[in-house]
This record gives structure tokens, C-alpha cells and sequence, in this order.
């Protein structure tokens, strides 16, 4: 039988902003980590004690603090995060060869094939085991859940969560005889992929349970929902799920967003905020042992207008020099004919490749081919953005950020490269 465990890692950005500062966030029984009061963030988690006051995540600071006026509230520590979800991951990845990140603080794993090396111990023993290194090593909770699929795993995972009065101990395992007894304890609004649209429709025809849906005629599932949603509905509502779990699945973009306390109109402040996001996200990327080819940057403004564009390289990058060079002018190119105080920027990276064929790239002198610019522009030459000795100097503040954390080195003033024929940057 398939042994799918999820592995989630409890109130995970609240459990590492405690790790990072114990003396204030650590010392903070209510706590909500996405900002600091009076600004316009939102709450990215909230400890368990602070949701009882009706705080959850996606919500406004100042909505979660008018429920809960004495919580402590604190930025995402992201980089330790990063940091916190990369060294979960290699411990996962001692237990099976088969692991797939969901999120920054999910992984499915597949143990299937693996009893032998587990001397065929119950699933629920190897369970416990992963949560017990998983804890050794980096001081995080995480609570597990497994079942015959994907599906299965993930709803037992959230009945697994020792969550004040529930009496779970952070393992919980769905046998795949037990899967339809299981599922006809939930709510169809508990299953992943029925939304609050669908839950309405489901409503409004008296289906608000899984029960509901599993002890209603097919037909009038037909008739009221239609052929394909009706089919959809009932294969979730019986725990069935074809996913296979995908190891190392490549992301498709990191990117790094911030939502200022106040609007920004001028240039130099702007300038200086999409300075700091490039570098942060630029760091993202190398630590995922990555580099990128397409740049881009959002903005927004305090009417909620969204705009964002992009700029591909023909050779991808990875310093932060060259990350902060392409933000900077495609934020002048946003901001040519719309000049409207900004509330939020940020910085995305995307069409990745591996890291090692950059290195590969110096040791043998090779550069890619010359390509153009989308609507058939200027080319744009990523080796002329970057130099080896950006990209060294990118790894050296990595390391050195590593060791004394993220203050021992702060971006500066943005520096633009000097402009060659035809606009091409030169290199440096």
C-alpha cells in the first residue's frame, strides 16, 4: 500500500520568529508575526493562543490588533525561514529519496518501498522518528500526517495538530481501510480544492458535510452541480487522488514584497526600499542554489492599482548587482508616465537554472548566445549585467550574513553600471 506523509510544520512563521528573538517575540504568548503595529502589512501567523481571538492570517495588522489589542507584533524573520525550511528539508531527505515541497513549511514524503529499511515498523513509529530528528536539528514542531495519498495526508496532517484542547499529538495516520470513516468527519470545506464559492453552491443544495455529499444520489449530485464538478467533488469527499508525489519539484519564481508604512512618492526612497528587496531576493535565489533570467518588479498604489513588468536576459544572474541594476530600471520604466505614491513594491525572479552551470560558464569562458528583448528591443546580454567577480562578491556577503545574520551587511546606495552603445551595460 502507498505511505504518503505531509509533514507540516506547526504555526511555522511564529515558531521561528520565537527561535530568532527569545527575549521578545519567544517571551510573547500572544503573538502575531507580518508587522509592526500601525503598519499596513497583514498577519502572515499568529500563535495558537492569539487565534482565539478570531486573528487569522491574511488579515489587516490593524484588524487582528483590534481583536487582540495585547498581542506582540513582529516582522517575517524571512531569512531565517528560508534558512529554518532548507535545513528541515535535508532532514527529510535522510528518510526518503522521495520528498516534495509543498510550501515553505510543508513536504510530502513517500515511504513507499521503504519498509524494509524501516524493518517494517508501523508508519505511524516512522513518523515519529522524522519529527523527533526533525526537532533535534533545528528546534522546529512539526506535525504529520499519512495516508494512501496526497490527499488523504494532508487532511490527516491538520487533524494531527496539537492545537489547545483537540488532545493530538502530532501524528495522526489514515489507514487506506480507514479513508471513507475518516473523510465522513469533515466538513467539505475542510477538503483542499472546494473553495467558498463552491461551499455556497454545495449550501445552498443542503451538502455542508462530507456525509452530505457521500449519501447523496449521484444524479442529483449531476443535476445540481453539474457532470464534471459533481465527479470532482465526490472523488475528494472519498479521499481518492491520483498525485504522485514529485521530488524537488523546481519553483517557479522567489520573490520578495514589502507594504510600507507609509506611501512613497519620491524616487530616492523608492529607489532605496527596491534596492534592499533586490538584494533580499537575489539571496533568496542563491540559497536555493539558483539563478534566474527574468526579472520583475510591482508596485502599488494607495487606490489599489497594481502595475508590473518584466525584463529577460539572454544569461541568467544571481548577484545582487545585477538583480538591483534590472529592478532599478524596470522601476523607472513603470514609473516614466505614472507617478502616484507607491504602498507596496517588490521584486520577482523566475526562469531558473541551476546555480553549478553559472560556475561551469566561468571555468570554461563559455556565455550564451545573443538573443533581443521582448518587441524586439535592444538585446539584453546577462553576462554584460554580471561579472564573476559580482557574483563572488554576492557569495562572500552570503557567508558572511550567515555567520553574524542578516544586519552584518546592509545594501547601499544603488549603484548603476556604466552604460555602453546601444544602452548595453558594460561590464564591470
Amino acid at each position: 500500500m502507498p505511505r504518503i506523509l505531509l509533514v507540516d510544520v506547526d504555526a511555522f512563521f511564529v515558531a521561528v520568529a520565537r527561535a530568532v528573538d527569545p527575549a521578545g517575540a519567544g517571551a510573547a504568548p500572544l503573538l502575531i508575526v507580518g508587522g509592526r503595529p500601525g503598519s499596513r502589512g497583514v498577519v502572515c501567523s499568529a500563535s495558537y493562543e492569539t487565534r482565539a481571538f478570531g486573528v487569522r492570517s491574511g488579515m489587516p495588522i490593524s484588524q487582528a490588533l483590534r481583536l487582540c489589542p495585547t498581542a506582540t507584533c513582529v516582522p517575517v524573520p524571512r531569512t531565517a525561514c528560508s534558512d529554518t525550511s532548507r535545513a528541515i528539508r535535508r532532514v527529510l531527505d535522510r528518510f526518503s529519496p522521495v520528498v516534495e515541497g509543498a510550501s515553505i513549511d510543508e513536504w510530502y514524503v513517500d515511504l513507499t518501498g521503504t519498509e524494509a529499511l524501516y524493518h517494517h515498523e508501523p508508519v505511524d513509529d516512522t513518523a515519529r522518528r522524522i519529527r523527533e530528528a526533525v526537532f533535534a536539528e533545528t528546534g522546529m514542531r512539526v506535525s504529520i500526517g499519512a495516508g494512501p495519498n496526497k490527499l488523504v495526508a494532508k487532511l490527516a496532517a491538520e487533524r494531527a495538530k496539537p492545537k489547545p484542547g483537540t488532545g493530538a499529538t502530532g501524528v495522526h495516520v489514515v489507514d487506506e481501510g480507514e479513508v471513507l470513516t475518516f473523510m465522513r468527519t469533515l466538513a467539505l470545506g475542510d477538503i483542499p480544492g472546494i473553495g467558498p464559492m463552491l461551499q455556497e453552491k454545495l449550501a445552498k443544495v443542503g451538502l455542508v458535510t462530507v456525509a452530505d455529499a457521500l449519501d447523496a444520489r449521484p444524479q442529483d449530485l449531476t443535476r445540481w452541480l453539474g457532470r464534471e464538478t459533481a465527479y470532482r467533488v465526490l472523488r475528494k469527499a472519498r479521499g481518492e487522488s491520483d498525485a504522485a508525489v514529485e521530488p524537488r519539484a523546481p519553483a517557479k519564481q522567489v520573490s520578495r514584497e514589502e507594504t510600507f508604512d507609509r506611501d512613497i512618492a519620491d524616487a530616492p526612497p523608492l529607489h532605496r526600499e527596491l534596492l534592499a528587496l533586490a538584494h533580499r531576493v537575489a539571496a533568496d535565489l542563491r540559497g536555493d542554489g539558483l539563478e534566474a533570467r527574468t526579472v520583475t518588479v510591482k508596485v502599488r498604489d494607495r487606490k489599489f492599482t497594481t502595475r508590473t513588468m518584466s525584463r529577460t536576459v539572454d544569461a541568467p544572474i544571481s548577484s545582487d548587482a545585477a538583480v538591483a541594476a534590472l529592478s532599478r530600471e524596470l522601476l523607472d520604466e513603470l514609473r516614466r508616465n505614472w507617478s502616484e505614491p507607491v504602498r507596496l513594491a517588490g521584486v520577482a525572479l523566475s526562469k531558473f537554472s541551476p546555480a553549478r552551470d553559472a560556475e561551469q560558464r566561468e571555468l570554461f569562458g563559455v556565455s550564451a548566445a545573443p538573443g533581443s528583448a521582448p518587441g524586439g528591443s535592444q538585446p539584453l546580454d546577462g553576462a554584460a549585467l554580471e561579472s564573476a567577480r559580482d557574483r563572488a562578491l554576492s557569495r562572500a556577503v552570503d557567508r558572511v550574513r550567515e555567520k553574524f545574520g542578516d544586519a552584518a551587511i546592509r545594501a547601499g546606495a544603488p549603484r548603476a553600471a556604466p552604460l555602453g552603445e546601444k544602452g548595453a551595460r558594460k561590464p564591470r
